[in-house]
C-alpha cells in the first residue's frame, strides 16, 4: 500500500502540464474521498440502499 505522499506524487504526475492548482486539488480531494470510502467498506461502516432511502426520506417502515 502506498503512502499518502506517494499517492499525491502519482496524481500530480498524471495530471496535464496545463492543470491548474484547482485541478490538482480536486484530484487529490477525490482520491482522499475514495480512500475514505473504501476504508469504510472494509470496516463494515456502510448501510444498504434501502436503509439510506429510509433515512433520507424519513420513512419509518
Amino acid at each position: 500500500m502506498q503512502t499518502a505522499k506517494q499517492a499525491a506524487k502519482q496524481i500530480i504526475d498524471q495530471v496535464s502540464d496545463q492543470a491548474s492548482w484547482d485541478d490538482i486539488m480536486y484530484e487529490l480531494y477525490v482520491k482522499q474521498k475514495i480512500e475514505k470510502g473504501l476504508k469504510a467498506v472494509e470496516n463494515g461502516l456502510t448501510v444498504s440502499h434501502e436503509e439510506a432511502k429510509k433515512r433520507l426520506l424519513g420513512n419509518a417502515d
